[in-house]
């Protein structure tokens, strides 16, 4: 399973949310929404290696979630596997590597928080399996 289709299934079965493919010409990318207002908190994305300056050629999934504090996703990308947003450069928006580079745990930390971002409103989750399912 890559980890695109295990974060889609932590996804959905924390908060009972699949994802939405809003374009036909990029049927690679795929939108997740809050229920509660809509808000994307991720867009998952398959972008050629070039577009964030890694050498090789070839696609690469990734992952665009939202920080609420700049400092945090100025740190962040200074590490192996996260870059500034691709595509969302408004806001805090940040871009994970999906290929292993930033362990799975640790992608599923920042979408939730990405998703407490947008929400609006304290965490809540559909089952307690989520810090287990990340491996923590």
């Amino acid at each position: 399973m890559t980890y695109r289709e295990k974060l889609f299934d932590f996804v959905n079965t924390n908060w009972g949310i699949l994802p939405e493919r809003l374009w036909v010409r990029f049927p690679g990318y795929a939108v997740l929404r809050n229920r509660e207002n809509r808000k994307w908190f991720a867009l998952v994305m398959d972008l050629p290696r070039e577009k964030l300056g890694l050498e090789g050629g070839g696609i690469t999934d990734v992952v665009n979630v939202k920080l609420d504090d700049p400092l945090l996703a100025d740190l962040l990308t200074r590490q192996p596997g996260f870059y500034p947003g691709y595509h969302i450069r408004r806001g805090n928006w940040i871009t994970i590597l999906l290929d292993g580079t930033v362990p799975f745990g640790e992608v599923c930390r920042w979408v939730e928080e990405s998703r407490r971002v947008t929400r609006g409103q304290p965490e809540r989750r559909r089952s307690g399996r989520g810090a287990r399912e990340r491996g923590e």
